[in-house]
């Protein structure tokens, strides 16, 4: 039976809001080496992203994560590095899927639209597999036991790479987490540099000493323009000069 806590867990995932650094469509272009390695050696990788995942901090291991009603009753106190080569062989999806709700819940991750197709289809062509292989079983028709082969082994194929895609998606999320993709654009800028608006101003903040400059590229008094014979003319005599208005003029 499902646990409480459990359900708890997959309703929050639910409201997450950040997002894989790749999804499951552009994992094989974001790591190709690792997404190859993820496919001839998958329990070797989910062993490794596991361990990675817990900082390889093994004494944090638990079964499956803790997400199965068997974690924490295998001794995984005692030998964490068996219990987990058991798990990645015995129950390799249950190991993948674990690993990915850690990363998720350490993150906020939430599953795209996209993953969630993805991972359904593969759910549904084992399904589909599955009903075929009993049925060919009961029945006992060649044509059906051949058809259930095929999509056995379809089935297998997708289930293989899309295993070997979750893989190379969580190992590139972790190099993410531990800076192998150099300083994030968006970094927290450290205390030195943060202000408050109620703090004063001040005077100079890695600018030399203001001097005194002309107003709008005026050269200084007397000095004269580019392209301008002598200094400038001499200021204009009192407003309005003497005998101004003509005599003779009608006031």
């Amino acid at each position: 039976m499902v646990s409480q806590e459990y359900v708890q867990k997959m309703e929050t995932r639910q409201n997450y809001r950040n997002l894989w650094h790749t999804d499951l469509l552009r994992a094989v272009q974001a790591d190709t080496p690792y997404c190859c390695f993820a496919v001839f050696c998958s329990p070797c990788a989910s062993y490794l992203l596991r361990k990675r995942a817990l900082y390889n901090d093994m004494s944090r291991y638990v079964c499956c994560g803790g997400y199965m009603p068997c974690s924490g009753r295998c001794g995984e106190s005692r030998c964490p590095e068996f219990c987990l080569g058991t798990e990645v062989v015995c129950c390799f999806g249950n190991s993948v899927a674990s690993t990915r709700f850690m990363l998720q819940d350490e993150f906020n991750i939430q599953t795209t639209q996209c993953d969630n197709c993805i991972i359904g289809f593969m759910f549904c062509l084992n399904q589909i597999a599955c009903i075929f292989s009993i049925v060919a079983m009961i029945v006992g028709s060649e044509e059906i036991s051949e058809a259930a082969h095929i999509l056995n082994l379809l089935s297998e194929l997708v289930y293989c790479s899309v295993c070997a895609c979750m893989q190379t998606q969580h190992k590139v999320e972790m190099d993410k987490r531990d800076g192998k993709f150099g300083p994030q654009p968006m970094a927290v800028p450290s205390v030195q540099v943060m202000s408050r608006i109620d703090q004063p101003y001040p005077s100079t903040v890695g600018y030399p000493p203001a001097q005194a400059q002309p107003a709008y590229g005026y050269p200084p008094t007397g000095a004269a323009p580019q392209g301008y014979p002598g200094a400038y003319p001499p200021p204009p005599a009192a407003y309005p000069p003497q005998g101004y208005p003509p005599a003779g003029y009608p006031k």
